[in-house]
């Protein structure tokens, strides 16, 4: 499967937006929905690509993240970053994805960002979020 590639309709950030966003001190609170409709929320080190309008979250298959999206494809999700009083939340629709060259690119912007690679155990996904609102204050 090709690379995401940009979106037409891919949310727009400021210049200071995108720098918090890309700041590597940070770390997201992810949501999702449980089967049972109760929240998870997990602290998650994310990357996001504005020339596509994805934020990616890697993980494996197992985690309750992935297993809650699993359950239900194409469900919505927040990513809220925060440092002291300035935040970000990034909203959208998530997809698990297991393809080896997605994954691997998920990869490298993570490494990018963080200027480490991430854990690579067996059952390594990317969770890809087409984000579709933006919230933030003092960005």
């Amino acid at each position: 499967m090709p690379l995401p590639q940009p979106r037409p309709a891919a949310v727009a950030v400021s210049a200071s937006l995108e720098a918090f966003l890309a700041d590597p001190r940070h770390v997201a609170a992810f949501t999702t929905i449980r089967p049972d409709g109760s929240p998870h929320v997990a602290p998650v080190r994310f990357t996001w690509d504005a020339s596509c309008g994805l934020a990616r979250v890697m993980t494996v298959a197992s985690s309750r993240k992935a297993r809650n999206l699993l359950a239900a494809p194409g469900s919505r999700v927040a990513l809220c970053q925060v440092d002291g009083f300035a935040w970000a939340t990034l909203e959208g629709t998530a997809t698990v994805v297991r393809d080896p060259q997605r994954v691997a690119h998920g990869a490298r912007l993570y490494a990018r960002r963080y200027w480490s690679a991430p854990p690579a155990p067996p059952g390594r996904v990317v969770i890809e979020i087409a984000v579709d609102r933006v919230l933030s204050l003092n960005t």
